[in-house]
């Protein structure tokens, strides 16, 4: 329990230096897409900002929970675990919760579309940094 809360516990702080210089840079080279942001659906009054700055831990937690669970079907080389992890979660949860969205919700397909790239980028970095650190 101890590696699945360590490696959970980097993971966390990687992603989310990650998650945040990538924001940065994406809303350089791609801010047509962030124009998107300025619909009502995405105004916040605030109160929960603590829940989504907090989100790269609690993804980390759950995904080194379930690396601990299944680490054993994954083998090759530590790149190419960390690929087949990111694949298979992304496949498993985030492309059934991003079909869910796109079809629930006025977004667009390129928003849900970088939302789904976005995931899968991070389960892939979960996935090697699990690799590395409980192998």
């Amino acid at each position: 329990m101890k590696r699945v809360l360590i490696s959970g516990l980097i993971a966390g702080f990687v992603l989310f230096a990650v998650s945040y210089g990538g924001l940065y840079l994406s809303i350089k080279f791609f801010p047509e897409l962030f124009i998107e942001y300025h619909n009502p659906l995405f105004k916040s009054d605030g109160s929960r900002d603590l829940l989504f700055y907090s989100h790269a831990f609690v993804f980390s937690f759950a995904l080194s929970w379930f690396w601990e669970r299944f680490k054993g079907l994954f083998k090759g080389p530590l790149i190419l675990r960390g690929i087949e992890f990111g694949a298979v979660y992304s496949v498993v949860a985030l492309l059934p919760i991003m079909w869910l969205t796109f079809s629930s919700l006025d977004i667009t397909f390129l928003m849900v579309l970088s939302w789904f790239i976005y995931g899968m980028g991070q389960a892939i970095i979960a996935g090697i940094i699990f690799a590395t650190s409980n192998p």
